[in-house]
């Protein structure tokens, strides 16, 4: 079976090379650099068995991004909306579900469904309201969906709904699932706030947002990162994907 790695960093920022992978299904980590060829350094190795090769890391590599045993920090949904108002800069967004729980016992979603074309104006009011004045201070939203080809009907309703997200500040991004191959994304949502923590959206079988984790530790949040910069590398504003799908229908 094909292990499910995540690369987790590497002590170049050029070649690569040393770097450190975790295996997700069983924590193993995977190390990979260059050997150790001279023999009399080889001949002073313990416990070197055939077939097994010795390579050489920095220390900052192992300590910077082996997986580290923490107790996760999990916070409720009242605590992260606070997070909205009390980050300093930026606020970014991966969506990668084919469905959310809560955006199908809206109005606005029974419109859709029905298509209706839907009333955004006066919906949520008190998000949006936030949003502007969030804006109005200098900060900026963003989020990357992560859409199937053809798209699930919460994805097409997240992209009309992108309407609204983008008029209250956001700017609204689409990535087609197919052009996520060798990106690195995770397969989880999250926001990145300032570049220093990472929020992990914890779903529950009905795919109803239950409670989310708090990431600060260094490593781990410059992966999430490095997520972002590859995933807005390669999406497209959401008008020109709404447009290839009406051009398409």
């Amino acid at each position: 079976m094909v292990r499910r790695l995540r690369f987790n960093g590497t002590g170049s920022g050029v070649n690569g090379c040393p770097s450190v992978h975790e295996d997700l299904d069983t924590g193993e980590v995977v190390v990979h650099g260059p050997p150790l060829a001279e023999p009399g350094d080889i001949a002073q190795l313990r416990h070197l068995s055939p077939g097994e090769t010795a390579i050489v890391v920095p220390r900052e590599l192992l300590a910077d991004f082996g997986p580290k045993d923490r107790a996760p920090h999990i916070i409720d949904l009242a605590a992260f909306d606070g997070l909205f108002t009390t980050f300093k800069h930026t606020a970014w967004r991966l969506e990668t579900r084919r469905r959310y729980g809560s955006d199908e016992v809206t109005d606005t979603f029974a419109q859709f469904t029905r298509g209706e074309p839907v009333q955004w104006d006066g919906v949520d009011a008190e998000w949006c309201d936030e949003r502007r004045e969030q804006v109005a201070l200098g900060k900026k939203f963003g989020r990357v969906r992560i859409v199937d080809s053809p798209p699930t009907t919460g994805q097409l309703y997240l992209l009309d709904n992108a309407r609204r997200n983008s008029a209250v500040g956001e700017d609204i991004r689409i990535l087609r699932r197919g052009d996520t191959d060798g990106l690195g994304l995770p397969d989880e949502d999250f926001w990145l706030l300032d570049s220093r923590l990472v929020a992990l959206l914890n779903f529950d079988a009905d795919d109803n947002l239950v409670d989310v984790e708090l990431i600060t530790e260094p490593a781990a949040v410059l992966r999430y990162a490095q997520a972002r910069d590859a995933a807005l590398h390669s999406a497209v504003p959401y008008e020109v994907f709404a447009a290839e799908v009406a051009a398409a229908e």
